[in-house]
């Protein structure tokens, strides 16, 4: 198969590619799900083609295709080319790569178990008990488990000599409780909401996460949030579990650094950017205690962010975002590192398969974590509220205001927890929020969380994230508005 990638990136420069990269990627994925003790979906896909990249006359082409035969392959390429010399009629200026250099390499994510090894009854078996063990606690509506997993083998090969070859594994699994009574409904999720957790890894995740183990405290806490306290509305301390305190990450953090939305190249789902270019090294982002970083290494985690090179074939980085508070930097591109100045890529271009094109995407854009633990960090609280588990979210356009929903929550009084509230939410300016930030728990209460239905693009594509916190205070947030 290699052969024919190769061969579509030697007819897309005999026919006048400057530049061109060849992804030949071949994908399988299974999703297995239970609803209410039957099956809810038991579904597999497989996919295998190859897009093709150049510049040409000073502009981008792209063409993809799955007929991977000598002539299929050759005229992917040929008319990558022709529509680049189509998009040079309306360019404003010519596109330039920062350097790079070329890689041969092979690479594999590490996995303990493959996880289209293990029978979908087996995978099954494990879901409906989960389903039972929910629909056990009395007042239980409906209740769902899931395991979905993915693995992508993908070859890279540039006008510039790269080959590189990787395989990732991605497995993601999870259960929900739904309780509804009059005209209310309440959920909790385990391990997190929007399908649990997910990580580069293979089925080994899924008993790591002992979801049976925690069934029944999910199932009894979706029942009693019908019996709690509405979150009261006000201006409190603010403590955030580390899953919500990731998804605050991606939104607030996470998008507005993509450097294609600062210079207006991309606009869809997520919008633009209050970060412009004349902000990177001034303006103070968050509290001097915060430090975020992008980070696509292994060593950083097994996250849906992480890799051994991006689909430039730029080798994965570390990146500083926010350094003691203040910003630092933004996710590139061999195009938009050119545009400002930079002298290379920082490998943050993704695809989601062989027929999309490469742009900007989250790797692992996580916080730092800080010194303290959950009991100090609660028991230096006068007043305040603890929130845990998303639920919902909104972000204007600039990624600059925004509105989040948890699943639970709980008031702190004097130190301690005193009583589970209902429909908590929280609100605010996204500088103004992370500078309020003045406690975060220490590495061992540290988890890299897999957002796996990250949107952009236009056709969409759905990429995997991942985003390391520990749980954090934030002081004197406005709580409750939402459900006021």
């Amino acid at each position: 198969m290699q052969d024919f990638a190769l061969l579509a990136l030697d007819r897309a420069v005999q026919a006048g590619a400057a530049y061109a990269d060849v992804r030949l990627v071949e994908s399988a994925e299974r999703l297995v799900s239970t609803k209410n003790g039957r099956v809810g979906q038991a579904s597999s896909s497989e996919s295998l083609g190859l897009g093709v990249r150049v510049i040409a006359s000073g502009a981008w082409g792209f063409s993809a295709t799955d007929r991977l035969t000598a002539e299929g392959v050759q005229a992917a390429a040929t008319r990558a080319v022709a529509i680049a010399r189509a998009s040079a009629l309306v360019k404003k200026r010519d596109v330039a790569l920062a350097p790079e250099q070329k890689y041969e390499a092979k690479w594999s994510s590490p996995v303990q178990i493959d996880p289209f090894s293990v029978p979908i009854d087996q995978v099954l078996d494990l879901l409906l008990k989960v389903d039972a063990e929910l629909r056990r606690v009395q007042g239980v509506t409906l209740a769902e488990a899931a395991v979905a997993c993915r693995r992508l083998r993908q070859f890279f090969a540039s006008s510039e000599g790269s080959r590189i070859e990787q395989t990732r594994w991605y497995t993601g699994a999870g259960c929900v409780a739904y309780s509804y009574s009059g005209n209310e409904i309440q959920k909790r999720s385990y391990p997190n909401s929007f399908g649990g957790q997910h990580m580069l890894k293979g089925y080994e995740l899924v008993h790591e996460l002992r979801l049976l183990e925690n069934a029944p405290r999910v199932a009894e806490e979706a029942v009693a949030l019908h019996r709690a306290d509405q979150c009261p509305e006000g201006v409190f301390d603010l403590i955030l579990d580390s899953s919500q305190l990731a998804l605050q990450i991606h939104e607030s953090i996470g998008h507005p650094i993509e450097l294609d939305r600062v210079l207006g190249a991309e606009a869809n789902f997520a919008g633009m950017s209050f970060l412009t270019l004349d902000k990177r090294g001034n303006l103070q982002y968050a509290s001097e205690i915060v430090n975020v970083v992008c980070d696509a290494r292994i060593e950083h985690g097994p996250g849906l962010g992480t890799f051994a090179f991006d689909d430039e074939g730029v080798p994965a980085q570390a990146t500083d975002i926010i350094r003691d508070g203040r910003f630092a930097g933004y996710m590139t591109s061999r195009e938009t590192a050119a545009e400002i100045g930079e002298p290379r890529s920082n490998g943050t271009m993704r695809a989601d398969n062989w027929n999309h094109i490469p742009l900007i995407r989250m790797t692992n854009v996580s916080l730092k974590p800080g010194r303290m633990t959950p009991e100090e960090l609660i028991g230096s609280t006068d007043h305040g509220i603890y929130m845990e588990t998303n639920r919902s979210w909104s972000i204007d356009d600039k990624r600059y205001q925004f509105q989040f929903g948890t699943e639970i929550g709980w008031e702190i009084k004097n130190g301690k927890k005193v009583r589970m509230l209902k429909n908590p939410s929280y609100s605010g300016i996204t500088t103004e929020f992370w500078n309020s930030c003045d406690a975060i728990c220490g590495p061992e209460y540290w988890t890299l969380w897999g957002t796996p239905n990250c949107g952009k693009g236009q056709p969409q594509q759905t990429m995997g994230t991942g985003h390391g916190a520990s749980p954090s205070r934030f002081r004197n947030v406005k709580i409750g508005a939402a459900y006021a």
